[in-house]
């Protein structure tokens, strides 16, 4: 009887595991038997040209024969694209050495330069199997990340990818440390500093635990995965850019550790700042303003909180060559009325067109952020920012800005409208005096938000607004009639999303 060979031919089976690689075969052909697979085990898959490490998934039926091996995108993508039929060759991947370092800070040891370094290199490398990246950001959740393992970390995850190195010695950056629905200052802000000449090379991330972030909204907008070499075309052009930076490397492994943190619902104050300053140093950014939201229902929830996070910020920021300020900001309320994709980009775009309609406390922070990174590049002196960025909003240079930039980076489409709908109204009369952004964002989320671009929320009140019986508070938006229920199951049991007090007299 002859020998089988020792390889399967691979299979493309267009199932979408995310960002993990994954590969499929039969838990009784020669090669899985052969070299003792398990479901789960961590197995090096070879071509002729591409390796990967991906986790296997054993098939107990016909949907493969013993010849063939199935392929999830992200496998399929890591390996090179292969064509149908191509040879590949399996054996189980090497330990990963570095995951004791891991176990040792869940019991209590402190990340080194090195340890940082040996962990940060084998997720880039993609060696982390989901179950030990989870691993990995449990170990560093809450406070669990001292000042020198963060920027430990930072360094190594700036090391890990691309980064941008630009002419000019003034580079300016703003971020925000999230935890408040919508706040979708960031388009705003670069449009008005980038039409004062400065250079603002944005690049931002998807939503980890919130319905949109800025990469989502603005991809409602125009192409936001660009490659490196488009970025820098886009930016040498118009000074400025709207980027995803997932697809340009830079700090690959943070988009890597976000997709656990979303899934499991954990953003840790140490990986927080390592994702926040290595994206910053990996994009050339030398001045960087960064908003903290600060309440009750917001991520950060009390001004000692805050001014941690601030120090740890700039002092992380300034070991790695960057001017780091923080702004401190009200996070009781969302900022702006749309919450999701679309909902935000129309928002952006009210401001930026000086539509009477535009929501007023998204136009006034936008410009008060804008006059501080304004100082910080020279281009207005202290305390004289605002007027400038307001004068560059209302004179429609900001819109221009705005408009070239997404052309230049593949064209401008309107936001689109969801077609299903439902809207909350107030059961009595009295004053609003309170929003759970943590059940408003987890509403926006239920009802398709950020993969359906046109799902979310929009408010229709502030706090202070005088309401009677029957105002309409929020109306949930949703692409399908069942994600609209499922949004709508959630109140039933969240009455409390946004509160109506009886008048203090």
């Amino acid at each position: 009887m002859d020998t089988p060979p020792d390889f399967l031919h691979l299979k493309r089976l267009g199932v979408n595991t995310h960002q993990e690689p994954v590969i499929y075969m039969r838990q009784d052909c020669h090669v899985a038997v052969a070299e003792g697979f398990y479901a789960h085990s961590r197995v090096e898959v070879r071509t002729a040209t591409h390796a990967v490490v991906a986790t296997l998934v054993l098939v107990c039926n016909d949907l493969l024969s013993h010849q063939w091996a199935g392929l999830s995108e992200a496998a399929w993508h890591r390996l090179g694209c292969p064509e149908d039929g191509e040879q590949a060759w399996f054996r189980h991947a090497r330990p990963v050495d570095s995951m004791s370092f891991v176990r040792g800070k869940i019991y209590g040891q402190r990340f080194t330069e090195e340890s940082a370094t040996a962990v940060i290199t084998d997720i880039r490398e993609g060696r982390y199997s989901d179950i030990q990246l989870s691993a990995f950001v449990t170990a560093c959740a809450g406070d669990r990340l001292d000042l020198d393992e963060t920027i430990a970390i930072t360094r190594a995850m700036v090391a890990s990818g691309q980064r941008f190195e630009w002419p000019s010695p003034t580079v300016l950056d703003k971020h925000c440390v999230g935890g408040l629905p919508a706040n979708r200052t960031t388009p705003v802000v670069v449009a008005i500093v980038a039409a004062n000449g400065l250079m603002m090379p944005k690049t931002s991330s998807r939503a980890i635990t919130s319905p949109a972030g800025t990469a989502d909204t603005m991809e409602v907008m125009t192409q936001v995965a660009l490659t490196f070499d488009q970025m820098r075309t886009v930016v040498e052009q118009e000074g400025a850019c709207l980027a995803w930076g997932g697809s340009v490397s830079l700090s690959p492994t943070d988009d890597l550790v976000i997709r656990v943190e979303r899934a499991l619902d954990l953003d840790s104050e140490g990986q927080l700042v390592a994702s926040v300053i290595s994206k910053k140093v990996a994009a050339g950014s030398r001045q960087v303003l960064i908003d903290i939201p600060v309440g009750p229902t917001a991520k950060v929830r009390s001004q000692a909180m805050a001014q941690t996070l601030k120090q740890q910020l700039e002092q992380t920021g300034a070991a790695l060559g960057l001017d780091v300020r923080t702004i401190i900001t009200d996070g009781s309320q969302p900022i702006g009325r749309g919450i999701g994709p679309a909902l935000e980009a129309r928002d952006v775009l009210q401001v930026l067109r000086n539509d009477a309609q535009a929501p007023a406390d998204l136009r006034d922070k936008s410009i008060v952020m804008a006059g501080i990174l304004l100082e910080m590049g020279g281009k207005a002196a202290s305390g004289e920012g605002a007027a400038l960025a307001q004068q560059t909003l209302l004179s429609g240079q900001a819109l221009a800005k705005f408009e070239a930039i997404c052309r230049a980076q593949g064209g401008f489409n309107e936001p689109a409208v969801a077609p299903h709908r439902h809207t909350i109204t107030a059961a009595h009369s009295g004053v609003v005096a309170y929003f759970n952004n943590r059940f408003i964002a987890r509403l926006a989320s239920l009802a398709g938000a950020p993969v359906a671009k046109a799902a979310g929320v929009d408010l229709h009140v502030t706090l202070g607004d005088e309401v009677d019986a029957g105002t309409p508070l929020f109306t949930v938006y949703a692409e399908a009639p069942g994600e609209l229920a499922y949004a709508l199951d959630f109140l039933d049991g969240h009455t409390d999303v946004i509160r109506i007090e009886e008048p203090i007299v």
